[in-house]
């Protein structure tokens, strides 16, 4: 897993944008603009951005834009692209120079890693391609499906801060939990998801927390796979089967975020939903889809305060009726309009 982690100065090569509309990049079609948006070159023109941006400028790590609500009212600061930027993928070798997994920056999406792992000889990946998301928020929210999930598999991962320093991470350093990834303190202690900024996408680095001698925010862009060596044809065949249930299953072909909610301990989140008689109830052009209750689809005329409105309604719903608070695994970013 030999890989430099610094680069030379160079000239930016990514593409930059002002207001640009966030409906266009998340999967839900809402969404107001994002004062600035970058799509980086390379993991090294991503550190170059990142070291020549202000202080107190906020950032947002976006993929495919699923499990992301952007507010009607936008972004303040800068949004960064990763999907179609960083979007290597690769073998890794080990000591003895023999394949031992697969390499993928954060761009790529999770079902191209099963069918790469697939066609490379591997086996355990195929849950991936139920996720509708890309490998950076795979990794900063453990997702997961079918039994597993993303962690189970990652022998290390590359990370990188707001002053574009790059660190190779290895699971230990991180506090790892159902839907959930924190970034151990360099005391021992680990950080409290509730009271600090967590792994993951969206979480802008915090300019009084730097001062104060915390460490920066820390974003993914990189990971190494330990996939096991199996029969790539059955494995290819796994997929495909999983893929014909998500389709037989989820409001595909419908603008959603995949799941909403969390499964709260010992129940599944879908079937409260239900229970209340939820299905199909709308806010706005905002639906809980009569295919599966634990999502919200647009109907095509949805704003995303129609959704938020939703999810607040399911969720109070579900607290008066079955006594469950239910919490959601969507991140929602921006201004209210």
């Amino acid at each position: 897993m030999n890989m430099a982690l610094a680069f030379a100065p160079q000239r930016l090569r990514g593409v930059m944008k002002f207001n640009e509309p966030m409906s266009r990049h998340t999967s839900w079609r809402v969404g107001g603009p994002a004062e600035h948006f970058y799509i980086p070159a390379d993991i090294a023109d991503l550190a170059q951005f990142l070291q020549g941006l202000a202080a107190d400028e906020p950032v947002h790590f976006i993929g495919l834009g699923s499990n992301l609500l952007v507010r009607d009212g936008g972004v303040r600061g800068t949004v960064v692209l990763l999907h179609s930027a960083l979007n290597q993928i690769a073998l890794w070798h080990g000591e003895k120079g023999t394949a031992a997994g697969i390499y993928a920056e954060a761009g790529v999406a999770g079902p191209k890693v099963a069918r790469f792992s697939a066609m490379s000889g591997f086996e355990g990946a195929e849950f991936l391609a139920g996720i509708p998301g890309t490998v950076g928020g795979a990794l900063a929210m453990n997702a997961g499906c079918y039994g597993a999930e993303t962690w189970q598999y990652v022998a290390a991962a590359l990370t990188i801060d707001c002053f574009g320093e790059l660190r190779r991470r290895t699971p230990q350093d991180f506090n790892i939990g159902y839907r959930h990834v924190a970034l151990r303190q360099a005391s021992g202690e680990w950080r409290d998801a509730s009271k600090e900024t967590p792994m993951v996408p969206g979480c802008g680095h915090s300019p009084l927390a730097t001062r104060l001698g915390e460490s920066p925010q820390e974003w993914f862009v990189a990971a190494w796979f330990a996939f096991n060596r199996g029969d790539g044809a059955a494995s290819r065949k796994k997929i495909k089967g999983m893929l014909e249930q998500r389709v037989a299953s989820q409001p595909i072909g419908i603008p959603n975020a995949g799941s909403v909610f969390r499964n709260p301990p010992g129940d599944h989140a879908a079937r409260l939903i239900e229970a209340c008689g939820l299905k199909g109830t709308m806010s706005g052009g905002a639906m809980v889809s009569p295919k599966h209750a634990n999502f919200i689809v647009n109907t095509g005329t949805a704003t995303a305060a129609d959704i938020e409105a939703l999810i607040d309604r399911i969720r109070q719903t579900v607290k008066e009726r079955h006594g469950v608070d239910i919490v959601t695994e969507v991140r929602v970013i921006g201004e209210k309009a």
